[in-house]
């Protein structure tokens, strides 16, 4: 049985050839016994993003309750196992991590866990600009030397099918906590820790550092000790925000019981950061991982070294942390320069065929391999389609790809693997390493193939609506309701409502280029302040009435973290 209210998505026309996707009303039968107490719009909101029952409901918008049991995690048990007896005996454990934040909060947690433990743990982090991505021998070699029995990746190692054989024959047991895609043959570990494995049976897809976390809090429990989940659930926040993991079942919780972590904890690196970045501690929020905190942290591995990350994080100092964290902000700086440089240099190569065709690749000496992913990013969100950008160094090209909501970047890698020396990632992210001779072919390999795997009209900028919204029915208390939906990220996206035939009664445009709008619309009695980021090319003249695509958002820019809208999109006012 459906609802009588249930209306099919429409595509309505937006500015400047995008489209909007006004999601419809779903069959909202599943709330019938919620009672007058949960407003309609977010019965809607909630049956969008799959929670169909009152009772689901419950458990979507209440605290977090229990977490999925640690046992269910493949290979856990065999990974616990065997660092039980690391943390008895004082084992030397080398944990090798990733460059970014996943891979430093990953590390860091494993690093604080093993010490309280027992165990003698060294950190590894790969140089970005001269390893690349993941282990190598020339590292697992130099960790056995230094004494290193077990070695255990963290964000890597699901695919390093040489490097852990090279640790076997060194005489190393290696566990890999990962959560990257499964490739078709699998190293040969003592334990491959990865929720993705068996068919994601485990339930959730929690970034490397909750699966680290996970391993951790079981340890802990197998040896009898006291554990305090609260400094490591931070990083937990930290490590699944910045790096895209899904805000679904599980890990939605594990970032709602972080940021309530962030916004108390003692630790020094941390605090530092916030004090650099200017963040209000007791207001984080993911939106603050994902834009000022996680960028900082990605700046030491993208501009200079990971380990400056690590270091930080590990501080035991005041001290020590604010000289950290101020030079992170410095790298952040540079980074941003640096990636705007490189942006306009990888849109300068792109031909107009380029543009319009169904996979964009740039490879360039001129842009770092610190900044390819930043870049491809860029370019995946301003033309609507995949991106891939390519360092050429050293008769290498390493690259990082992005890609959009229709379409699994990896398994076009996977499809395509005999091109690449290495390579790895998940479905909206990727990289890889190639012979910079082979780039030609492969640029017109992966085009070829991703014309066949994707259809051009879908790659059309597209904005999905959850519902209409009047301005004159929004209220403090409907605001509240909405901040329990989130977090936000994949797969638990941020609501955007429409308005129609607002009046706009103030405008201008703001920013160092001009590209954004800044201004004020009214429905009756109603006036809010909004925001536009780079539409102000498409601004509706003062005292006209405009449509808009919209959501809430926090004016910290004035000071008074009153409430304003973000305008995704307007047009002038229409009856489509």
């Amino acid at each position: 049985m459906t609802s009588s209210t249930e209306t099919a998505p429409r595509l309505l026309r937006g500015s400047g050839g995008r489209r909007w996707r006004l999601l419809g009303t779903p069959a909202l039968d599943g709330f019938a016994d919620a009672g007058p107490g949960l407003p309609p719009i977010v019965r809607v909101l909630l049956a969008h993003r799959g929670v169909l029952t009152t009772e689901a409901a419950r458990k979507y918008l209440g605290s977090p309750g229990d977490l999925t049991d640690a046992r269910l995690m493949p290979n856990l048990e065999t990974a616990v196992t065997r660092l039980v007896r690391a943390c008895e005996t004082g084992e030397t454990v080398a944990v090798l991590g990733d460059y970014d934040v996943d891979g430093v909060t990953a590390t860091a947690v494993l690093m604080e866990g093993l010490t309280a433990l027992g165990a003698k743990p060294m950190p590894y982090i790969p140089d970005r600009f001269t390893e690349g991505y993941g282990p190598n021998v020339r590292a697992v070699r130099q960790l056995a030397d230094r004494g290193a029995t077990l070695l255990i990746t963290a964000d890597t190692g699901t695919s390093a099918v040489t490097e852990v054989a090279e640790a076997n024959g060194l005489g190393m047991d290696v566990v890999v906590i990962d959560h990257h895609t499964i490739p078709d043959v699998l190293p040969e570990a003592l334990a491959i820790v990865n929720p993705r494995l068996n068919d994601l049976s485990y339930g959730s897809e929690p970034a490397a550092v909750g699966v680290a976390y996970k391993v951790i809090h079981d340890l802990y429990d197998r040896l009898g000790r006291g554990y305090d989940p609260t400094e490591h659930r931070a990083l937990v926040a930290l490590g699944n925000v910045c790096d895209l993991a899904p805000m679904l079942f599980e890990n939605r919780d594990l970032v709602r019981l972080g940021l309530e972590a962030l916004r108390v904890t003692k630790r020094p690196g941390l605090l530092a950061l916030f004090e650099a970045a200017g963040v209000k501690q007791a207001q984080v929020t993911a939106e603050t991982i994902g834009w000022v905190i996680g960028p900082r942290l990605n700046a030491a591995g993208r501009m200079e070294h990971a380990r400056l990350a690590l270091e930080l994080l590990l501080a035991r100092t005041s001290e020590e942390a604010r000289g950290l964290a101020t030079h992170l902000e410095e790298l952040n700086r540079a980074r941003r320069d640096a990636t705007q440089t490189a942006i306009e240099t990888a849109r300068d190569s792109l031909s107009e065929a380029d543009r319009t065709g169904p996979l964009l690749v740039v490879a360039s000496e001129a842009i770092s391999s610190g900044i390819v992913g930043l870049c491809a990013a860029r370019l995946a969100e301003e033309f609507s389609r995949p991106a891939i950008v390519m360092e050429i160094r050293d008769g290498e090209a390493r690259a990082s790809c992005r890609s959009v909501e229709s379409f699994d970047v990896t398994a076009l890698l996977q499809r395509n693997a005999d091109l690449f020396l290495r390579f790895g990632g998940h479905r909206a992210a990727a990289g890889f390493s190639a012979d910079a001779a082979r780039v030609p072919e492969l640029r017109a390999r992966l085009i070829e193939d991703a014309g066949r795997h994707l259809d051009l009209n879908d790659l059309a900028p597209t904005i999905p609506v959850d519902a209409e919204l009047p301005l004159s029915e929004v209220n403090g208390r409907m605001v509240q309701w909405l901040t329990l939906i989130g977090p936000h990220g994949v797969g638990n996206p941020l609501p955007l409502f429409l308005a129609r035939n607002v009046l706009v009664t103030d405008a201008r445009a703001v920013g160092a280029d001009g590209q954004h709008l800044q201004f004020s619309v009214r429905e009756g009695a109603v006036t809010w302040r909004a925001i536009s980021f780079g539409n102000a090319e498409f601004a509706v003249p003062i005292g006209q009435r405009a449509d808009i695509v919209y959501t809430f958002k926090r004016d910290d820019f004035r000071g008074d973290g009153g409430l304003q809208l973000e305008v995704a999109d307007l047009r002038p006012a229409t009856e489509d």
